[in-house]
C-alpha cells in the first residue's frame, strides 16, 4: 500500500512538471533581471494599459527599451533585422517549431525575398501547439550566435506573454511572444494561429477550418496549410500556402504592384528597392509618396 501511494505521488508530480507553464506576470520581465549593456531602461510604462504585458521603447514602438536606447540608422537597422530573422528561424528549425512569416514580412518576401527597407520590425506566426511548447520549455531562454558581418556575437531572447493561453480578441496582449535582439532592442512579433472556438460553438459550416489570431485576423486552415518552403533574407523559411490571396486581402492589390513607396523605387531588372535621390523625388513632386506606377506586376512564385 505504501509503495502504491508513493508511486501515485511520483506520477502526480511528473504530470505536474510536464504541464507546469510560466507563472502569470502583469508586466514583461523587469529591466534589472534582463539588463545587458544599459544602465537604465527606455521602456514606455503605458500606465493606461495596466494589463498589457509587452511594452515598447519611448523613442520608437518597434524597439524594446530594456535593451535599446536609440533608433538605428538605415543600413545598420536592415543588417540587424536580417540577423534577427536568420537566428529566429535557425533556432525554431533546431527545436522543430512550426512557424512562418506573415504580414509586412511576407509582403517583403513577395517582392524580392527580403526585408522591406522602410520596415522596422518583423512578423511571424506559429501554430497554437508550437506556442504552448515554447511557453513550456523555452520561455526566457537566451540564444547565443556568432553572425558573419557583425563584429561581436549576439544574444537573442525568447519571451512568451503569460496571456498566451487565453483565447479571443485581446488588444492589449495580441502579441503572444517576441524574439528580441538584446543588443539593439529590435524584435520579431510572434502571434499564434488558433482554432476559432467562437465559430466552433456557433456551429459554423467551416468550423473545422476556421482559424483566428488575437489581433482580429481571421483565416481558414487552407489559407495557411500546407506551408511552402522558401528563403527570406538568406534564411530558409516557410510561408503560408495561399500567400497571394492573404496579401491582397490584408494590403489590397496595389501592394503587389506599387513600384514607388516610402521614398523608394523598385528596380524590376535588379529585383531590389532603391532609395530615391532628391532629384528623383523632385521629379515626382506632383505625386504623393505612395503613388503607384502600374503595369509591371511581379510573377507570383513561391520558390
Amino acid at each position: 500500500m505504501g509503495l502504491l501511494l508513493l508511486y501515485l505521488i511520483c506520477l502526480f508530480m511528473a504530470l505536474t512538471n510536464v504541464y507546469a507553464f510560466p507563472g502569470f506576470q502583469k508586466r514583461e520581465a523587469p529591466f534589472d533581471q534582463v539588463r545587458t549593456r544599459l544602465n537604465r531602461h527606455f521602456q514606455d510604462a503605458e500606465e493606461d494599459e495596466p494589463d498589457k504585458y509587452f511594452h515598447e521603447a519611448t523613442f520608437h514602438q518597434h524597439y524594446d527599451g530594456r535593451f535599446g536606447d536609440k533608433k538605428l540608422k538605415y543600413e545598420e537597422r536592415l543588417s540587424h533585422l536580417s540577423a534577427l530573422i536568420q537566428t529566429y528561424f535557425s533556432t525554431m528549425n533546431d527545436i522543430g517549431a512550426e512557424t512562418w512569416i506573415m504580414h509586412g514580412t511576407l509582403l517583403g518576401w513577395y517582392w524580392n525575398r527580403g526585408i522591406l527597407p522602410w520596415d522596422t520590425d518583423l512578423d511571424v506566426m506559429v501554430s497554437e501547439r508550437t506556442l504552448y511548447h515554447l511557453a513550456g520549455y523555452y520561455n526566457m531562454t537566451m540564444h547565443h550566435y556568432h553572425i558573419p558581418g557583425l563584429d561581436t556575437a549576439r544574444d537573442y531572447m525568447l519571451e512568451v506573454n503569460p496571456h498566451y493561453s487565453e483565447d479571443g480578441i485581446d488588444s492589449s496582449n495580441q502579441i503572444d511572444a517576441r524574439w528580441i535582439d538584446t543588443e539593439t532592442g529590435l524584435f520579431i512579433d510572434i502571434t499564434a494561429l488558433r482554432r476559432n472556438r467562437t465559430a466552433d460553438s456557433a456551429g459554423a459550416a467551416d468550423e473545422a477550418h476556421a482559424m483566428m489570431v488575437k489581433d482580429k485576423h481571421h483565416y481558414l486552415y487552407d489559407d495557411i496549410f500546407p506551408l511552402r518552403h522558401s528563403t527570406f533574407a538568406d534564411a530558409p523559411v516557410k510561408i503560408p500556402f495561399a500567400y497571394p490571396e492573404l496579401l491582397t486581402e490584408e494590403y489590397g492589390e496595389q501592394a503587389l504592384s506599387k513600384v514607388f513607396y516610402e521614398h523608394h523605387r523598385f528596380n524590376i531588372e535588379k529585383g531590389e528597392w532603391k532609395t530615391l535621390r532628391f532629384s528623383e523625388l523632385h521629379g515626382l513632386s506632383g505625386l504623393s509618396r505612395n503613388t503607384s506606377y502600374w503595369g509591371m506586376r511581379l510573377p507570383l512564385k513561391h520558390g
